[in-house]
């Protein structure tokens, strides 16, 4: 019992003793419990415990004052729960009021009757000091009272029999615990015990005790929890081992707060706690069990069986069985190899029968979808990294790796390719590229765009749409390259690499008219003519970056690229794609040979839709083939500027002579050697423009003098005023046109003039003229009327005025059809290109020789086709004909061992 110092103080001074009976007093062994000592210790282990309750100091660890009081308390503790009243009988003297039988001993104080070892330092707390010479002997002074604590008398009890009785109590309470009973016992008294039985050595033995006492629990009740389950399925043992774990969870709460003291002060040091203890048999008894280890481990996989097939698992359950198998430690050795082994066949099984049952596309889906919920799976139930990485490493094996074959099967990503499926295509790539077989769909990549290129360039139904469909199978390449394949330069170059080969094929036939000419080249060079001379509305919508057929990723793509969309950008935008598709033609002579016919047509005719147009054209092809190819285009443009400083120069002289014309003549003084070749047409021009043309060439002869002006009337335009019954009109026809219409002047509107009539006043050749007349007389707009009315002009037919002709325009353009390319022009074109490429490869040949003497056949073959490729390659057979032309001509001799040698 406590005693309140101020009592301990007035009981003291009612008490009288001697010098000797106090040295008698102090000289009796020092009964102070050790349980005081312990009570500090306690403290502090207590703290350490997490779950013991707060607990009162006990009131029998106080020194008690003498007399009566000496004798009101033997250390009980204050609750009286626990009360040891009837535990032990000691043959001793008794405090007076208690019976003789009634020996009452305090399990929450330590046995020991040995004498404190801290004697004289626990006396100075107390305010005392030990006796010596000076507490003999009173001070001179005048006597001083001493105050002397009087000790517990010595209690002699058997370690054994105080282990037994304390362990009854803790048996009694385990249980209680064990059996789910209401609690009723006092958990800091049993704490106390146990602390006692340790610190008097005794920790081995009651460890071993409870070692035993849940081995039989756990071992019986708790396994046969779960043991009654095995003939049911596997989830429901899991389930029962779940339960059994969460109940031996909540037991091992009070097991800690009881022996938390020897778990710290015993366990600790020897590297165990009774967490590890508990795990282990738990483990050991129940999950590593024959019957029980493999249903449990099974059971938690048949939850993973279920998720994968869609239906719905019970995910507290799996979460929970993931969280034991981490607490008892066999998650790495039990459950990951397991769940593992099963996911390989689930994912083999799914491999197999997916990849044969639905097409590329839905593969490439349903792998992608089964590979992000397995990853969410893990996620979700914090499964350890290492199953996740095994996890990952299984289905890319068995999805991609060992599906490659499939993946990259060219006849399947032709359909991809075909249908313009960006998304599956990108789905593909980024399925591949998990493994770095990305650039691995190159060569069906490369094999699909060869093919499709080569069916356009060789479809001679369809050759006038060639680079509009070149262009949009490029753009939906670019696109797919962008956005499917992330922009892989591997395939970027495949790509490339395609198009340059399809590009360059040759072959002989109607179009190229025998000759082994580059058709893309021809059709290019007709395609910038069209762009030049419409402009933004000569592009199709289908390659316009304002057409609205086009998917929003792609517009997106394009517009992050160049945001404007104004007429000059998007002409120069598809000046742009052209010049990329020209890069992949090797001939460029075919090129140059369309290009700078139809360009002198739109200089002399003046057709160009932007002039700056055509100069930003003109740098364009300078910085791609050089200077030597753009020279004598660049020689057309200053002919037509010279020319027209030459008419401005010519026209003021006439007004400073008074001479004015009844006409207005422009003339375009060409220079023959720049421009393109044109054949001369013959024909009758009218005296008043007769007699305009020969004052000029007299004017300019006079000023330069050598020169020879050769008139190519077939390229002049001209505009004509006319008088219809309907209204005057102003037309822009062509010279031939022009001089057809003057025949008509000063006639009647009924009188007609015959086809003869009109052959000799013109002196056209019959097909130029049955040109003519089918523009005037059978086009949309008909200033003449042709008799008997049809499509085809015949020697027959008479023409008379259309008295009925009208247009809202006051100004109208009658299409002419020396603006369109005939037959026969592009049939010249090409074999002058044919017969051009002969003497380039002939000239290449000679300085090859002339260069290095002598040569083998196969490198001067190689050798020659490296210089001409610029300019357009002959086969293999051309270049040997080439050769044997060079023999005949004795630029060179074949010598004895088949090598060539050059003849200076």
């Amino acid at each position: 019992m406590s005693a309140n110092p101020a009592d301990r103080k007035r009981k003291h001074s009612h008490s009288s003793h001697t010098i000797t009976e106090l040295f008698t007093a102090q000289q009796k062994p020092n009964t102070q419990s050790s349980s005081a000592r312990a009570e500090g210790s306690g403290k502090r282990n207590k703290l350490d415990c997490e779950t013991n309750p707060k607990e009162k100091e006990p009131a029998g660890d106080t020194d008690v004052a003498l007399g009566d009081r000496q004798r009101t308390g033997l250390g009980a503790a204050a609750t009286g729960t626990m009360s040891s009243k009837n535990m032990y009988h000691f043959p001793s003297s008794k405090p007076r009021g208690i019976p003789a039988d009634a020996e009452v001993v305090d399990i929450s104080s330590s046995p020991d009757n040995s004498p404190s070892p801290k004697w004289s330092l626990m006396q100075q707390k107390n305010g005392m000091r030990k006796p010596g010479v000076n507490a003999l002997h009173p001070n001179p002074a005048g006597p001083k009272r001493m105050l002397v604590k009087n000790f517990r008398p010595a209690r002699k009890v058997d370690p054994k029999e105080f282990l037994n009785q304390v362990w009854a109590k803790v048996d009694a309470a385990l249980d209680t615990v064990f059996g789910g009973l209401e609690i009723r016992f006092s958990l800091e008294e049993l704490y106390r015990g146990v602390e006692n039985l340790c610190r008097q050595g005794m920790a081995g033995e009651v460890c071993d005790r409870l070692k035993v006492k849940c081995e039989g629990y756990v071992a019986k009740e708790l396994k046969s929890k779960v043991a009654d389950l095995t003939g049911r399925k596997d989830v429901d043992v899991l389930r029962g081992a779940l339960q059994a774990w969460a109940t031996w969870g909540e037991q091992l709460k009070y097991l800690h707060w009881i022996f938390c003291y020897m778990d710290r002060a015993y366990l600790l040091p020897r590297q165990e706690s009774l967490h590890d203890i508990a795990v282990n048999l738990f483990r050991k008894l129940i999950f590593e069990d024959a019957r029980l280890h493999p249903r449990i481990v099974n059971g938690a996989c048949e939850l993973v069986a279920v998720d994968r097939a869609g239906e719905d698992m019970d995910r507290q359950m799996f979460s929970d069985a993931i969280k034991m198998f981490h607490d008892i430690q066999v998650y790495t050795t039990s459950f990951e190899p397991r769940m593992l082994a099963l996911s390989q066949e689930f994912v083999v099984e799914w491999a197999d029968r997916t990849s044969a049952e639905k097409s590329l596309a839905s593969y490439v889906k349903a792998a992608k979808v089964l590979m992000k919920s397995e990853m969410e799976r893990v996620e979700m139930f914090g499964l350890d990294s290492s199953t996740r990485r095994d996890l990952l490493t299984l289905l890319e094996d068995r999805l991609i790796t060992s599906k490659e074959s499939r993946l990259i099967n060219q006849v399947d990503i032709a359909e991809l390719y075909e249908e313009n499926a960006v998304d599956d295509l990108g789905s593909l790539y980024s399925l591949l590229e998990r493994r770095r077989l990305g650039a691995k769909i190159r060569p069906a990549f490369m094999k699909w765009i060869e093919d499709t290129g080569t069916t356009i360039i060789f479809d001679e139904k369809e050759q006038d749409s060639m680079v509009v469909k070149l262009l949009s199978l490029k753009r939906q390449l670019d696109t797919i390259w962008k956005l499917s394949f992330h922009r892989d330069s591997e395939l970027g170059h495949g790509l490339r690499e395609s198009f340059e080969i399809f590009m360059n094929k040759t072959k002989k036939t109607s179009t190229t008219w025998g000759t082994d000419n580059s058709k893309p080249g021809e059709m290019i060079a007709k395609y910038v003519d069209v762009l030049l001379r419409g402009g933004a509305k000569a592009i199709p919508a289908q390659l316009s970056r304002t057409g609205t057929d086009k998917k929003p990723e792609v517009a997106e793509v394009e517009d992050n690229e160049d945001p404007v969309l104004d007429e000059d950008s998007e002409v120069n935008n598809q000046l742009d794609q052209v010049l990329d598709l020209f890069r992949f033609v090797h001939g460029k002579a075919v090129f140059e040979a369309f290009y700078k016919k139809d360009l002198a047509r739109r200089l002399l005719m003046g057709r160009s839709a932007s002039a700056d147009a055509e100069r930003s054209m003109l740098s364009r092809l300078k910085t791609e083939c050089g200077a030597g190819f753009t020279a004598n285009l660049e020689q057309m443009f200053k002919d037509i500027e010279l020319a027209r400083e030459e008419m401005t120069s010519y026209k003021m002289l006439l007004e400073e002579r008074n001479q004015r014309q009844s006409i207005d003549m422009n003339v375009n003084i060409l220079s023959a050697a720049a421009w393109p070749t044109y054949p001369d047409v013959p024909v009758i021009i009218p005296t008043q423009i007769k007699s305009a043309i020969d004052k000029f060439e007299e004017h300019y002869k006079s000023k330069h003098s050598g020169r020879k002006l050769d008139w190519k009337h077939a390229l002049a335009h001209c505009q004509i005023k006319a008088k219809f019954p309907r209204g005057n009109k102003e037309l822009v026809v062509s010279s031939f046109q022009a001089i057809v219409l003057l025949l008509f002047n000063g006639l009647k509107e009924d009188e007609h003039l015959d086809y003869e009539t009109l052959k000799t006043a013109t002196g056209l050749p019959p097909a130029e003229l049955n040109r003519t007349l089918q523009s005037l007389a059978c086009a949309k707009l008909r200033p003449l009327t042709k008799h008997p009315k049809s499509r085809d002009i015949s020697p027959t037919d008479t023409f008379t005025l259309n008295t009925s002709f009208s247009d809202p325009k006051y100004r109208i353009k009658i299409n002419t059809v020396q603006l369109k390319e005939t037959v026969q022009e592009n049939k010249e074109t090409h074999e002058r290109v044919a017969a051009d490429r002969n003497y380039e490869t002939q000239a290449a040949i000679v300085r090859i020789l002339k260069a290095r003497k002598t040569i083998g056949h196969a490198e001067l073959v190689a050798e020659t086709i490296r210089v001409t490729r610029s300019r357009g390659t002959l086969d293999v057979q051309g270049i040997k004909r080439n050769i044997d032309r060079l023999i005949e001509k004795d630029y060179l001799e074949r010598e004895e061992d088949g090598r060539y040698s050059y003849i200076a």
